[in-house]
């Protein structure tokens, strides 16, 4: 009875009631913010800045403005006149030049046909209201009392140009046939290089995965090296084979590489390696049993190829196409080494920012190149999502039969792919060898005196080897640790979610795009993180952001495979999650973490356009020296250094290989026990 009565007093809890948060997992979210806080902060802000900046304008307007002028012996008459009534009586400058940019200066003596900083004549000028503003020398004026000055004084006055908002930038941009022309020059170069790319790149991988072919291992290699040469280099490649002076400058019949042919060229060359990387894992998996069903079938082997061979890669192919698409839409340092006349968007950001210092217009620019930047990639995402599995628990691997007419058709293909990449290779290393094309072929290490010369010097390469380390080693474990956190965390639906949309985005965010952003961003005064403006830290951060997407997913890969049970297992036994962490998972995803650092090392290394708007004198790096050299008219010892990019990255390379031998022997075994 007492029983009863104290099981009727029980309060019983309604709905549901929350788990309380561990000391792990409020670790584990603290740290995935702190990682999407860098995201944002390296990421999203400087977006945001270049994005508002695209809509400012600047523009002179002389309403602001008026003058007096005195009489010989200094005496000023009653008469002020705006400089805009001057202007409209001299037709000095016309409305549509009146727009400029943030840093825009404008002599105002150019409202005085007469002007002579010799002349007794005194002058007044003053603003009308606040908004204007002039410099005198460079004392900024921004009152509206009357500044009296003597006529060597008053030519050193300049009008600052007033900043409104709107779509002005824009309108300017499609209205001037020349830089709307370079959207249809780009999209134009990035559909004839993806078709060109992803059929020789289908063709290559084709033969490696389905004949029996002999030196497979060597063709592969062959294929992944321009990978680790910066994207200029094919450019003063194309130059020394078809420029003026070039060696086989004949097979063009009279047409100039400097232009549309030479970016193509170029970009099949440095585009090859990751059309052909995604397509030959697409072909790598196949189900025999289709094979031998449309051999039941009596289908042709041509036939075969379209119903069978075709679908199952359709997926691969698309992707490939859309990869290589974007890469050279946004490719800057090729068309700036080969394109002669031949504008692009890319370039025109380079030369709005450094040549013309319209940071503004720079910004539209970048807002334009990214519209098809980020369609591509969304594009690429949905195919990806619709991909199925090709393989099931009861598929039959696929083994190519040999076939001594077919496997020598592939070889001698495979051949001539080999001789272009060899061939564009070869010639940069051997102009770096010369003394003086083509009039002295004599050997000679001269052109890798690199403190001779504009670029950085060998302080350069340096600076980039440093980067690279510091790239390799913090980015490796900023994502590998955020990608940990983001997989492994229990609940946290939407910060996860938000996290990985952070993490993703930057996949579709072209280099120089990025570069400009942080120009925009870091180079303010009044943000506090402007202190890093200038050094190898901004130069680190950008690298990082800009290639974090491909190694966020890389890391996330890795850590799908690990069952969750090891979780659970460690929370049973009351174990730190980050002592499994360190015991399990690290050792565990090692060969994912050295393919991330690698990774980011080479990218380091060749990257151009993410980082041209942001090294100092003191961070010059060696794939910015390639182009200063090239600007400079130093083309060979421009090719050297780039070789000695080349070089530096298979030393890389061959390191990552032996610790992948030999470290991962003892911490990955468990993989081969039986």
């Amino acid at each position: 009875m007492n029983s009863a009565n104290i099981d009727n007093t029980v309060v019983r809890p309604k709905g549901l009631v929350k788990a309380r948060l561990s000391r792990d997992d409020i670790i584990m979210r603290g740290g995935m913010i702190v990682i999407a806080l860098y995201l944002v902060i390296s990421l999203v802000f400087p977006l945001y800045s270049m994005f508002s900046k695209s809509f400012s304008t600047f523009q002179y307007d002389l309403s602001k403005f008026e003058v007096q002028v005195s009489d010989d012996a200094g005496q000023f008459s009653p008469e002020i006149t705006s400089l805009q009534n001057l202007n409209e009586g001299l037709k000095a400058i016309p409305d549509e030049e009146l727009s400029t940019g943030s840093g825009g200066r404008l002599g105002v003596t150019i409202f005085f046909p007469d002007f002579s900083f010799r002349s007794p004549v005194m002058y007044r000028i003053r603003n009308v209201d606040g908004q204007g503003r002039f410099l005198v020398g460079s004392t900024l004026m921004t009152g509206t009392d009357w500044q009296e000055l003597d006529s060597n004084t008053f030519r050193r006055v300049q009008l600052r140009p007033v900043r409104s908002t709107g779509l002005s930038n824009f309108i300017n941009y499609f209205s001037t046939p020349a830089l709307f022309k370079s959207i249809q020059n780009s999209i134009f170069i990035a559909i004839i290089s993806t078709i060109i790319t992803v059929i020789l790149a289908f063709w290559f991988a084709y033969a490696l995965n389905r004949s029996c072919m002999r030196f497979k291992g060597f063709f592969r290699l062959i294929a992944m090296a321009p990978i680790l040469v910066p994207s200029l280099l094919p450019g003063i490649a194309l130059v020394y084979l078809f420029g003026a002076q070039g060696v086989i400058k004949g097979l063009l019949f009279g047409a100039s590489i400097y232009g549309p042919i030479g970016i193509i060229i170029g970009s099949v060359f440095f585009t090859f390696p990751h059309a052909f990387l995604i397509i030959s894992t697409a072909l790598a998996i196949s189900d025999a049993r289709l094979y031998e069903a449309a051999i039941s079938l009596k289908a042709s082997p041509w036939k075969t190829f379209w119903t069978v061979t075709i679908p199952g890669a359709r997926y691969g192919i698309i992707s490939a196409a859309f990869v290589v698409f974007n890469l050279v839409i946004t490719d800057f340092g090729l068309p700036k080494v080969i394109g002669g006349q031949f504008n692009v968007l890319a370039v025109d950001i380079y030369k709005q920012v450094i040549g013309q210092q319209n940071f503004e217009m720079g910004a539209v620019v970048s807002v334009v190149l990214i519209i098809p930047a980020i369609l591509a990639f969304a594009i690429d995402r949905v195919v990806q999502s619709k991909q199925v599995a090709l393989l099931t628990a009861r598929s039959v691997p696929f083994n190519p039969k040999p076939s001594s007419r077919a496997d020598l058709i592939f070889t001698i293909y495979c051949g001539l792919v080999g001789l272009f990449i060899i061939g564009m290779l070869g010639i940069c290393q051997f102009a770096a060898l010369i003394k003086f094309w083509p009039y002295d072929l004599s050997l000679s290490l001269n052109n890798y005196q690199f403190d001779k010369m504009d670029g950085g010097g060998w302080g350069a390469y340096y600076n980039s080897i440093k980067m690279a380390l510091l790239t390799a080693l913090i980015g490796t474990c900023v994502i590998f640790f955020g990608a940990y956190l983001v997989e492994k965390s229990s609940g946290f639906k939407t910060g996860r979610a938000i996290f990985q949309m952070f993490a993703m985005l930057p996949m579709a965010i072209p280099g120089m795009v990025l570069g400009l952003a942080y120009i925009f961003f870091f180079n303010n005064p009044e943000n506090p993180l402007h202190i890093v403006y200038g050094t190898m830290a901004i130069l680190v951060i950008c690298t990082v952001t800009h290639f974090y997407t491909v190694s966020h997913l890389t890391a996330v890969t890795a850590l799908k495979q690990m069952d969750s049970e090891f979780e659970s297992v460690s929370a049973s036994l009351k174990q730190p999650t980050f002592k499994l962490f360190s015991r399990v998972t690290v050792p565990v995803c090692l060969p994912a973490i050295l393919d991330i650092a690698i990774y980011l090392f080479v990218n380091a290394m060749t990257t151009v356009s993410a980082v041209v708007f942001l090294y100092s004198t003191k961070t010059s790096l060696a794939s910015i020296a390639v182009l200063n050299m090239d600007d400079a008219g130093d083309i060979a010892p421009a090719a050297a250094m780039g070789m000695m990019i080349f070089y530096t990255n298979i030393i890389a390379r061959i390191i990552h290989l032996l610790i992948s031998k030999g470290v991962l022997s003892r911490t990955q075994a468990w993989r081969n026990s039986g």
